[in-house]
């Protein structure tokens, strides 16, 4: 793995750098979206990487193309941090308590992209951010970065607290799967890239 990875992407609708750090305590996000940023602030701290993301879309609009490109854009740095798979635990899981709501996640970050959101979100949201976005987000980031992540919220009731669930059970069970070990992760002998 990698110290570190940037990906880039331009098009009439948004405009995102990140770079991401393995070893690196750094969280300087701005999306335009207070809450996103907030979200993305929980998911790289609880995963144990640092992040320095740019990203300006078109919100005048909403924020669907912002929330979604971004998570393109993270998927695709992250699948270049993790370039050489070998001696990483490769599957993780985590349970995240955030008050009165409960979210699980299972990450397998082997190569093969597959989102799956098991329960729902309230429609509404905070601020520019509607809850539904995260599974734009996730799906988006999935598919770039060559994860499969199932996703549960498996009960609560403030939209607030079963999103940022969600975004902590994903980070920790990454974190999980990160983790380096010894010996073989695939039957396969190597790893999808």
């Amino acid at each position: 793995m990698k110290d570190q990875a940037t990906a880039q992407r331009k098009t009439k609708e948004t405009e995102i750098r990140a770079d991401i750090f393995r070893a690196e305590p750094i969280w300087e996000i701005d999306t335009g979206i207070g809450f996103f940023d907030h979200m993305l602030t929980a998911l790289f701290l609880h995963a144990g990487l640092g992040l320095r993301l740019k990203t300006q879309g078109d919100l005048h609009i909403d924020a669907h193309h912002t929330v979604e490109d971004t998570g393109m854009v993270l998927g695709m740095a992250l699948r270049d941090l993790l370039e050489d798979k070998a001696n990483i635990a490769r599957f993780g899981q985590a349970s995240v308590p955030m008050d009165e709501a409960l979210a699980r996640a299972s990450a397998d970050i082997g190569g093969r992209p597959f989102f799956v959101l098991g329960g729902q979100l309230p429609p509404e949201g905070s601020g520019a951010y509607a809850y539904d976005l995260t599974t734009e987000f996730f799906r988006a980031f999935c598919q770039t970065a060559g994860i499969t992540l199932h996703l549960e919220i498996c009960y609560g009731s403030n939209g607030h607290h079963m999103t940022e669930a969600l975004f902590k059970a994903a980070a920790r069970a990454l974190r999980q799967a990160l983790k380096p070990c010894d010996g073989d992760n695939s039957t396969k002998g190597v790893l999808d890239r």
